[in-house]
């Protein structure tokens, strides 16, 4: 009975994925052709989809899928949120150093692509003083950026490809797998490949450093790709046989302490913010102020039609993500010819936003005070305007001002979504260090410091300003 008990134990140690029965996948869902949902059923589906649904079969276990955003998903690994990632991660000696990486299920090679009318580059020499848009922790970023190109950090390779067709970069790196997959999708005859990295990209899944499930993840990827499994699912959705053997175990390169990378990390993180961060949150406040006061006041008109169009700008502003408003400045509009630096961009969406948010502060402060003041200013012959320039705002400003202070305190971490768009404020700045070092817990903690200092200013501020207002009191 002892000897019958020690058995399952044993076993459970060598094989954990099957002692767990679930194997959970962290992925993106949204980089086809690898990783998607399928228009017509709405399932996730893809080449790894496939692949790691073969593998849990082969070893006997149900999966289970967590989406995740690729800039997240190695922190997400590391905080357990799943067991292992299937969403081609390029197998490097840095990674290695820092996660179990399987062998590889899919081989393919660097590749630059470029406009098709753009004869300028045709290798990486040519890529010194170009703009290249990269995903900030994959491999190709770095190339690119060793190679001598500007890097602007973009969400995945389908925006980087629409940023590449509207003109906003020079040049795209990435795998030729995702670029032929891409071609072959889409028909775009906008782009081409116009020259080769000259690196083999090898493609595996990640997990936890010393997790033990190599070993299964190994053994049922052998068993598919003697099986033919593998070449059929690669057919499938690459329209070619991407797999290959395994790679050779190479020594992990050094990597430097928490501390040492925080430390060499300030300053750049400290110029984002007041460079970036800071600048984007006063001019978006101060023009969304403007735009606020003269919303409030329409929504107070008497004029119908006035009062009408204040209330829809303030119901579409709240009505709609923040995020999908900057997509719409800097995403959308080029496609009617109107293409904005992503900077003025990012001013534009948030001083939209702030003005419908801070309308209703507005209008509800210039509410608060008494009508017996408006009396009092008409009965000394006081105008409209000068009632509200004299009379009216300074006492309402003492009641505007805690909410409003909250509004800038919140735009001020809004700032983060400006990453989307090509702004590299603090937050982009912390994830593109983060991401050949993967250390994301410090360097986030670093940001969100920095990120607690400005909001501390602020509310200093705001107390000094709520003082100086207390003179407007009607006593």
């Amino acid at each position: 009975m002892l000897l019958a008990g020690c058995g399952p134990a044993a076993n459970d140690s060598d094989e954990p994925i099957k002692a767990a029965g679930v194997l959970r996948v962290g992925t993106e869902g949204v980089y086809a052709p690898f990783s998607y949902h399928d228009p017509a059923t709405n399932e996730l589906t893809g080449y790894d989809i496939d692949v790691v649904k073969a593998v849990a079969d082969k070893i006997g276990v149900q999966i289970q899928f967590v989406e995740t955003p690729w800039d997240s998903i190695f922190a997400a690994l590391e905080a357990n949120r799943f067991d292992i990632i299937a969403n081609e991660v390029t197998i490097t000696d840095e990674r290695k150093a820092k996660y179990d990486l399987s062998e590889p299920y899919s081989v393919g090679e660097g590749v630059i692509v470029t406009r098709a009318d753009d004869n300028s580059i045709t290798s990486l020499d040519d890529l010194k003083g170009k703009v290249a848009a990269e995903n900030a922790t994959s491999n190709w970023s770095e190339i690119a950026r060793q190679a001598g190109a500007r890097v602007e950090a973009v969400e995945g390779f389908t925006q980087a490809i629409k940023l590449l067709n509207q003109g906003r970069v020079d040049v795209v790196v990435n795998d030729s797998i995702a670029v032929y997959a891409y071609l072959a999708e889409t028909g775009d005859t906008s782009v081409k490949i116009a020259g080769e990295v000259g690196e083999k990209s090898e493609q595996g899944f990640a997990a936890r450093k010393d997790s033990g499930y190599l070993p299964e993840l190994n053994r049922a990827l052998d068993e598919l790709r003697a099986d033919g499994t593998l070449a059929q699912i690669s057919q499938k959705y690459l329209k070619a046989d991407a797999t290959g053997a395994a790679n050779g175990d190479g020594a992990p390169p050094a990597v430097r302490s928490t501390w040492q990378l925080i430390g060499d990390n300030l300053w750049p993180l400290a110029k984002a913010a007041v460079t970036m961060t800071i600048p984007l949150t006063i001019i978006s406040f101060a023009i969304g102020l403007v735009i606020a006061l003269g919303v409030a006041l329409a929504r107070l008109s008497s004029n119908a039609v006035l009062s009408n169009v204040a209330r829809l700008y303030i119901s579409i502003i709240r009505g709609t993500p923040l995020l999908v408003q900057l997509f719409l400045v800097f995403y959308a509009l080029p496609e009617f010819g109107v293409r904005i630096d992503p900077f003025p961009a990012a001013v534009i969406a948030f001083s939209l936003n702030v003005g419908g948010y801070a309308a209703e502060i507005i209008r509800a402060a210039i509410l608060s005070i008494p009508k017996g003041q408006w009396e009092a200013a008409e009965t000394i012959g006081l105008t409209y305007g000068k009632s509200l320039q004299r009379i009216i705002l300074p006492q309402a400003a003492r009641v505007a001002v805690p909410p409003l202070s909250n509004t800038l305190i919140s735009l001020v971490k809004d700032t983060s979504l400006a990453s989307t768009i090509l702004v590299t404020e603090l937050l982009r700045q912390a994830q593109i260090a983060a991401a050949p070092t993967f250390e994301f817990f410090a360097l986030y903690g670093t940001a969100a410091v920095y990120y607690w200092v400005i909001c501390l200013v602020l509310s200093f501020g705001q107390s000094r300003i709520e003082r100086r207002l207390e003179r407007y009191v009607a006593r």
